[in-house]
């Protein structure tokens, strides 16, 4: 029996688990589907060579069977010259079949890769140009699943799906219709079997999916169970609870168990299932075409046509239907890529340029609210002459970020009016109010990069004799001397070599390097010890010093010596003064320090 009989055969048997799957369907199927074929359209070469391979591909698959049945009468008849004709014609076949199919497979994995190259491009250029506030309201881990998972869905769909989709489509056409014009009788008898293979296909799936859905999600919970108890074991080794953490896991091992025993029952017993009913179709087709060639209908040759056809025609089918669930998915992926496209870009209006840029701040009845109906500022004010050193201090939710995000046009207020030197910031070019506004945060950030990449990140122009002057400044240049390369020294995973306190000199090195106008520092000291403290207030201190400043301060000892300190309490100011003033009014300021200095009772 020739290879490609022998390949038809073996697809009505084995496991399905396309069957099993868990479809994840787009809401809006018909918009993702259109917008992922315009970047299809862009590649319309490939598009066009990869249909022509599915259709020389297809063409050889369904007449092959017709020259393999010549090839039998051929033997019945004693036609030698006959028959090696057919033979070879047949052996050509199968050549340009093998071809076409490699030609398919790699024509499929350039377009997929060119396609979700692009869609990658697109996608990254969107997140680079997202406002804060999608940020703030959306996890990182769904915005980097959109990017990694949902593009790589597409991908593979694309390298393994479409082609196939498409072949098996015309693959069941041209091999229906090549039947019924041989014979319709027999065509309908092979359709009895392709019918039965539905409806089972489409019960069994239906089960199946229930039960691999139900063991996904005990899969996940004993993957977040597990988690956290590897996270806090060192709680539940203090507390003796190992025996209880144990019990517990046990638990849950227990029903994924058994809810994994009966999904692999139900995958298991595909394979037998499709094959008693592609087996019985065969034999079905097999005692039909036997009583026509008996009576002389049909040939033996063409009997044994049919007898492929059946495989062949039962093969895409079942494909179509798992594909289908696939591309679902795939189409699920691109809608959710679509979605984060479709947002708006951060508002970047605004020309205007205040020359020279001397860094007063002022902000004037400003109002806002992160949700409506629920203001985090009220007609708050503010105004920071230049080279003024300003903190804020102020219980959890008292809007003292708020006000940093408002600077940064991270957010625009709800009302009233934020300008530097006289010049609204809607109305300043946004590059130029951050390029002149540097921001020094409590949660360092460095990336993937040298020591002196990462403080010139602050100035993409700055020299290596600027670099060392910054962290000279910043007080950073000591331990960077200890380090192998020193500022060549190539940070990885955030710097997760060097200490807190080492990671916060580095971004107050890049914060100088910037050389800014005004300068930020949200609780740069909060998450480092005391000892630590002294270097980074000092190198703070040196950053400060002829730049407009505003703090954002829990440990107290950091801003004794700023110009002023103001106290915030609901969005508004409470109490304005230097640290000498506030303490001789003995208000809140007065109880938040005696309560981190004087021990006084909290």
């Amino acid at each position: 029996m020739p290879e490609k009989e022998k390949t038809q055969i073996r697809i009505g048997g084995g496991r399905h688990p396309g069957m099993a799957q868990n479809v994840e369907k787009p809401k809006h199927a018909k918009d993702a589907a259109k917008r992922l074929l315009s970047y299809f359209g862009r590649e319309k070469w490939f598009l066009i060579f990869l249909f022509l391979a599915v259709g020389v591909a297809t063409v050889t698959q369904v007449f092959a069977p017709i020259c393999q049945g010549n090839a039998i009468d051929a033997i019945f008849d004693r036609s030698t010259g006959g028959l090696k004709r057919l033979l070879f014609t047949l052996l050509a076949l199968y050549i340009v079949q093998a071809l076409s199919s490699l030609a398919q497979s790699l024509i499929a994995a350039l377009l997929s890769q060119r396609v979700t190259l692009r869609m990658r491009h697109d996608l990254f250029l969107k997140i680079d140009h997202l406002p804060v506030p999608y940020l703030d309201t959306h996890s990182s881990g769904d915005i980097m699943s959109r990017m990694t998972s949902d593009v790589e869905n597409i991908s593979q769909t694309i390298s393994t799906s479409v082609a196939a989709f498409v072949s098996g489509i015309l693959q069941t056409i041209g091999t229906i219709v090549i039947m019924f014009l041989v014979s319709w009788q027999m065509s309908l008898v092979t359709l009895i079997s392709v019918f039965a293979s539905l409806v089972a296909t489409k019960l069994l799936s239906g089960v199946q999916r229930r039960a691999f859905r139900k063991r996904s999600e005990v899969l996940g919970e004993l993957d977040g169970y597990a988690q956290e108890m590897v996270t806090g074991y060192r709680t539940i080794t203090a507390f003796s609870r190992q025996d209880h953490v144990k019990k517990q896991f046990n638990d849950v091992s227990d029903r994924l168990t058994g809810a994994g025993i009966r999904a692999e029952i139900l995958g298991g017993s595909t394979g037998p299932i499709m094959n008693c009913i592609s087996n019985a179709g065969f034999v079905l087709v097999a005692l039909a075409g036997g009583c026509a060639a008996l009576t002389g209908l049909l040939s033996i040759g063409t009997v044994s046509a049919f007898l492929i056809w059946a495989k062949q025609i039962s093969r895409p089918i079942n494909d179509i239907a798992q594909l289908f669930g696939t591309i679902q998915t795939a189409l699920a992926g691109a809608e959710r890529v679509f979605q984060l496209m479709d947002e708006k870009d951060e508002n970047n209006e605004g020309t205007k340029i205040p020359d020279p840029m001397k860094g007063e701040v002022k902000f004037q009845d400003v109002t806002f609210s992160y949700t409506p109906g629920h203001p985090v500022l009220t007609d708050f004010n503010l105004t920071i002459r230049p080279g003024e050193k300003i903190a804020l201090v102020g219980a959890t939710g008292s809007g003292k970020t708020t006000v940093v995000n408002l600077l940064l046009r991270f957010y625009f207020p709800d009302s009233g009016s934020i300008s530097i030197d006289g010049v609204d910031i809607k109305e300043m070019d946004r590059s130029f109010l951050r390029k002149n506004t540097a921001i020094v945060l409590q949660d360092t950030v460095l990336f993937s990069d040298t020591i002196a990449g990462n403080i010139r990140y602050g100035n993409a122009g700055a020299t290596d004799e600027q670099v060392q002057q910054a962290a000279v400044l910043a007080n950073a240049d000591p331990f960077i001397q200890l380090l192998p390369k020193k500022y060549q020294f190539f940070l990885k995973r955030a710097g997760e070599r060097l200490s807190q306190g080492q990671r916060q000199l580095l971004t107050i090195a890049r914060a100088m390097a910037a050389d800014p106008k005004i300068l930020i520092l949200d609780e740069a000291t909060s998450s480092v010890d005391t000892r630590t403290e002294k270097h980074v207030q000092s190198a703070m201190t040196n950053l400060m010093e002829n730049r407009t400043s505003l703090i954002i301060a829990h440990r107290l000892s950091t801003i004794r010596d700023v110009d002023r300190i103001l106290v915030l309490d609901h969005g508004h100011v409470t109490e304005s003064g230097t640290h000498e003033e506030l303490l001789k009014k003995k208000g809140t300021y007065y109880d938040l320090y005696m309560t981190q200095f004087a021990g006084k009772a909290t």
